[in-house]
C-alpha cells in the first residue's frame, strides 16, 4: 500500500481511522496493525509523533497516509487533538495504540453525531469520581467540530495535566459536557478496569483498551 505524507489539511477520505505514537510506544504498532486489518476495511492514517525510521517504514507500508507531527509544540499524547484536526478525512475516529480491536469496528462511523465529540463514558472514573468522565482512547468526529479546536487550544495554553483526557474533562462542566460529547456504545472502548478489576462489563467487546502499566503487560503477553 502506497502511503502519502500530508503536509496540510485536505479532505481526502470520507471515513478513516487514525492512530499515532512516538518511539516509546511503537512496540505495540505491529500488534495493533494485525488486529486492525482483521476487523476493518477503512483507511488507516498514522500520526508520527516521533517513531524510529524502521517503524516509519512499516507504517508507510501499511497505512493510507502518514502525518508528520514531530515538529509541533505539543508533546506525547497531547498531540492527539491536533492530529485529529489535521487528519485528512471528513469522518475521523482516533484509536489509541494500546487498543485491541477484536471485532469489526467499521459501524462506528454510522454512530457519529456532528458538531460534537463522540466518545465512550469512562465508567470506572465516573464511578470513582462521582461525576461523568469520558475516555479519550477512542474519539470520533464529523468534520472538525468547534469543541475539538477548543480542546486543542486548552492543551496548548493550559497543559501540564496528566493527559489529554484530563484536559478535556477540566474544561467542561456536567452541563456543557452534554452538548460537547455524544456517548458511544461501551463495546467500542471497553476499559481494562471494567473487565479485570470492577468486573462490571459483560457485553460484546469490539475494542478492548489495555490501559495503564498492567494493560501494557497484558499486551506484551499477547504479542
Amino acid at each position: 500500500m502506497q502511503s502519502t505524507i500530508m503536509a496540510k489539511h485536505t479532505t481526502s477520505y470520507d471515513e478513516a481511522f487514525l492512530t499515532g505514537c512516538d518511539s516509546s510506544q511503537e512496540w505495540m504498532l505491529t500488534w495493533f496493525l494485525k488486529n486492525y486489518k482483521k476487523n476493518s476495511t477503512k483507511p488507516l492514517i498514522f500520526a508520527n509523533f516521533g517513531v524510529t525510521d524502521a517503524c516509519l517504514d512499516i507504517m508507510r507500508a501499511n497505512c493510507h497516509a502518514i502525518m508528520d507531527m514531530t515538529t509541533v509544540e505539543e508533546k506525547g499524547w497531547f498531540k492527539k487533538p491536533l492530529s485529529m484536526i489535521k487528519c485528512p478525512a471528513y469522518k475521523t475516529v482516533w484509536i489509541d495504540t494500546d487498543c485491541e480491536i477484536r471485532m469489526n469496528i467499521d459501524g462506528i462511523f454510522d454512530l457519529l453525531q456532528p458538531n460534537i465529540l463522540n466518545m465512550v463514558e469512562d465508567e470506572p472514573w465516573s464511578m470513582r469520581a462521582g461525576v461523568k468522565w469520558h475516555n479519550s482512547g477512542v474519539v470520533g468526529i464529523i468534520d472538525k467540530p468547534m469543541i475539538l479546536n477548543q480542546w486543542a487550544f486548552e492543551i496548548r495554553n493550559n497543559g501540564g495535566q496528566q493527559g489529554d483526557q484530563e484536559v478535556l474533562h477540566s474544561m467542561l462542566t456536567p452541563i456543557t459536557k452534554i452538548s460537547a460529547i455524544h456517548d458511544l456504545p461501551n463495546e467500542y472502548n471497553v476499559l481494562r478496569i471494567q473487565t479485570e478489576v470492577d468486573k462490571t462489563y459483560t457485553g460484546p467487546i469490539r475494542i478492548m483498551h489495555w490501559t495503564g502499566h498492567k494493560g501494557k503487560n497484558v499486551i506484551k503477553g499477547l504479542i
